[in-house]
C-alpha cells in the first residue's frame, strides 16, 4: 500500500482566530499557505485548493495561492480541487498551471470540474443555460492542450483556434490533470473517454455506494481503448486529539455552513442526529487519529481507490484547531492507515 496517495483539500474557509473572531480574507489565504507548509513538512502527498466565489471562502484563484505555496515547499504536490473549467478559459487555465509547475519544479496538477456552486457563471458573464455545453467544449479543448502541440479547435462558446501554440510548456511535457465528478455516470464515462484520472467527490452517505462508478470508469476505459488510472476520492473530515473534541470543534461551524448552503438549495436544517450518523457510518471522517485512520482505511478498501483527500475545513473552525488537524493527519493518520491496510 506504499503507492497510496494522501492529500488535504480546502476551499480556504475563513476561520476564526482563537478569540472567536473571523479573520480577514487576506489572513485566511495566508493561513492556507501556512497549513500547506506544515503538510509538506509532515509528508502529506498533495494539497488541493478549491475555487469559490462566496464570502465564507477565501480562495477564488487556486493557482495563485499554489504559486505562493510552491515557493515555501519542496515536495508536496500542488493541485486545484476543483478548477471550474466551465466558467474559465482552457488556455488560461493551462498557462497558469504550467507556470505553477515551473515554480514548483514539476509538482503542479489540476482537477477540472463543473463545480457544485454557480456563482462564477454570472460573475464572469456565462449563461447557466449553457452549463453542459460549456464544460463539454472546454474539456475537449483542454484535453488537446495537454499534448503541448499546436491546437486547431472550434466550438460554440469561444473563438476557434488554428495551429495555436500555447506557452509556457511544462518541463516534463505533461501536466497532471484529473476530472472531479460528483456522481453522474455521464461524467464518469466522459473522464474515461479522455483517458484522465477520476476524482470522486464523496461528501455524504456510505462511501461504498460509489464503487459502481469506479467499475463503470474501468469498463468504459477498456471499451474506449483509453487508460483507467487509479481513482481518487475526497471527503470532509476533521482530526483532533479525541473523538469528542473533534466533533465539538467541527459541528457548530459545519452546521452554519451546511444550513447556509441548504437554504439556497431547499434543504431542511441539518440535525445533530444526521451529523452523528454521517460521522459513524457515512462520509464525514471526524475523530481522533485512530478513529479517522480506521474509517479512511475502511473507505479505501470498500471503494478501491488509490488516493484519499481529506477536506479538512468546512466552516470557521479556529486557526489553532486547523493547524492541529493538519499535524495529526500528516503525523499519525496517514501512517496508521498504511499500517491497517498493510495488515
Amino acid at each position: 500500500m506504499s503507492d497510496l496517495v494522501f492529500g488535504l483539500d480546502t476551499f480556504g474557509d475563513v476561520p476564526e482566530d482563537d478569540s472567536g473572531k473571523p479573520v480577514s480574507h487576506a489572513a485566511a489565504i495566508r493561513q492556507v499557505v501556512d497549513e500547506a507548509v506544515l503538510a509538506d513538512d509532515l509528508g502529506v502527498d498533495v494539497i488541493a485548493l478549491g475555487e469559490h466565489h462566496r464570502p465564507e471562502y477565501s480562495v477564488s484563484t487556486p493557482e495563485t495561492v499554489l504559486a505562493g505555496i510552491a515557493t515555501r515547499t519542496s515536495r508536496i504536490r500542488l493541485s486545484s480541487g476543483v478548477t471550474v473549467l466551465s466558467s474559465d478559459d482552457p488556455i488560461r487555465v493551462f498557462q497558469r498551471f504550467a507556470t505553477v509547475d515551473a515554480l514548483s519544479h514539476g509538482r503542479a496538477e489540476v482537477i477540472l470540474g463543473r463545480g457544485s456552486f454557480t456563482e462564477s457563471f454570472p460573475l464572469f458573464g456565462y449563461d447557466l443555460a449553457d452549463y453542459d455545453v460549456l464544460f463539454e467544449e472546454r474539456i475537449e479543448l483542454f484535453a488537446k492542450l495537454l499534448d503541448e502541440q499546436p491546437v486547431t479547435w472550434s466550438g460554440t462558446t469561444r473563438a476557434p483556434l488554428k495551429d495555436a501554440d500555447v506557452f509556457p510548456k511544462t518541463e516534463s511535457g505533461h501536466l497532471t490533470t484529473w476530472v472531479g465528478v460528483g456522481g453522474s455516470p455521464q461524467s464518469v464515462v466522459r473522464t474515461a473517454r479522455y483517458g484522465l484520472p477520476l476524482m470522486l467527490a464523496i461528501i455524504g452517505g456510505a462511501p461504498e455506494r460509489f464503487a459502481p462508478y469506479i467499475d463503470l470508469y474501468r469498463r468504459a476505459a477498456d471499451q474506449l481503448g483509453t487508460t483507467a488510472h487509479p481513482v481518487g476520492m475526497h471527503s470532509p473530515g476533521f482530526v483532533a486529539d479525541t473523538d469528542e473534541e473533534a466533533k465539538e470543534l467541527f459541528w457548530p461551524h459545519y452546521r452554519v455552513m451546511r444550513d447556509r448552503i441548504g437554504a439556497l438549495r431547499g434543504w431542511p436544517p441539518i440535525r445533530r442526529t444526521e451529523f452523528d450518523s454521517e460521522v459513524e457510518h457515512g462520509s464525514l471522517y471526524i475523530g481522533s487519529p485512530e478513529t479517522v485512520a480506521r474509517r479512511i482505511a475502511e473507505a479505501i478498501r470498500s471503494v478501491d481507490v488509490g488516493r484519499f483527500d481529506l477536506i479538512y475545513t468546512a466552516g470557521a473552525q479556529p486557526v489553532s484547531a486547523r493547524m492541529r488537524a493538519v499535524e495529526l493527519y500528516g503525523s499519525r493518520v496517514i501512517p496508521m492507515v498504511r499500517d491497517i491496510l498493510a495488515g
